[in-house]
């Protein structure tokens, strides 16, 4: 049965990269820019949305952004969708934050990629990231055994020549990262750490409430209680994340934009 499950999952890993390549390779269209305006197209219709971001990232993004892709594609450095590094990519340009925090990071995509488009973008703004840098999981997620994933983290930024980001070695829910949240008004939030509804809904709970007046906050593997469909080289999210995004309140927060299933929301 495991042997089962490992060729059907290599079948469908195959089945995913030739269809992630036949809509790079057959799209004809005129690259097309991607304006503050059509965000709402996201919400109305996030299937679509989503590919017109595909498209973005094969067409429209600059070179050293699709290199940072393929750098945590190969090896299997990173998870993530092509389709983010073009929704990030649109976020900075829009906002131009100053300060940029992750939880959960794994070994530093996204992290890095907020490095490269403040510099991308010459933004100055302060990168900081909360992580346990371990193989602790959740119930939906079982990570690498025997890595460091804290020399990993920094030796991803120092491949891009990005100066070291700001890291702290802690869970999400420790007093340490929990005061660290609190210590400052953030820009952007992006929340991708533990995926059970407990810790989700904490993290939501208190970075939410130190994120700044119009600023943005991501809850990532959020899209299962939409209309998106995912193509076969993408996901919907995950059933708990996804219900902490239906609770979010709307008095408080608007959602703008959904790429997939990371969904986008400002502080009123």
């Amino acid at each position: 049965m495991n042997i089962f499950r490992f060729l059907c999952g290599k079948l469908q890993a195959r089945r995913a990269t030739l269809e992630r390549r036949q809509l790079r390779e057959n799209f004809s269209g005129t690259p097309q820019e991607i304006s503050r305006a059509e965000w709402s197209q996201s919400l109305a219709d996030p299937t679509a949305f989503y590919l017109r971001c595909c498209h973005y990232f094969d067409r429209n993004l600059p070179d050293e952004l699709r290199r940072h892709r393929e750098y945590f594609t190969q090896n299997g450095r990173g998870f993530g969708e092509d389709a983010f590094h073009a929704m990030w990519f649109l976020l900075f340009r829009e906002f131009h934050p100053e300060s940029f925090l992750e939880i959960g990071v794994y070994r530093g995509q996204t992290l890095s990629l907020a490095a490269l488009l403040a510099r991308h973008f010459k933004l100055n703004c302060f990168v900081q990231g909360v992580s346990p840098f371990s193989s602790a999981g959740d119930a939906v997620s079982k990570y690498l055994q025997g890595l460091d994933y804290y020399e990993d983290t920094l030796k991803s930024f120092a491949h891009f020549d990005l100066p070291n980001p700001a890291l702290l070695k802690a869970f999400s829910t420790d007093e340490a990262a929990q005061n660290l949240i609190a210590s400052r008004p953030w820009s952007f939030i992006y929340i991708d750490g533990n995926h059970d509804y407990e810790i989700a809904k904490q993290d939501w709970k208190l970075c939410s409430a130190h994120l700044s007046a119009g600023g943005i906050i991501v809850l990532d593997d959020s899209g299962l209680n939409t209309n998106y469909t995912p193509p076969i080289f993408a996901t919907g999210g995950h059933p708990d994340p996804s219900r902490l995004a239906q609770e979010v309140d709307r008095s408080q927060f608007q959602e703008i934009l959904q790429v997939g299933h990371n969904r986008v929301f400002q502080k009123l």
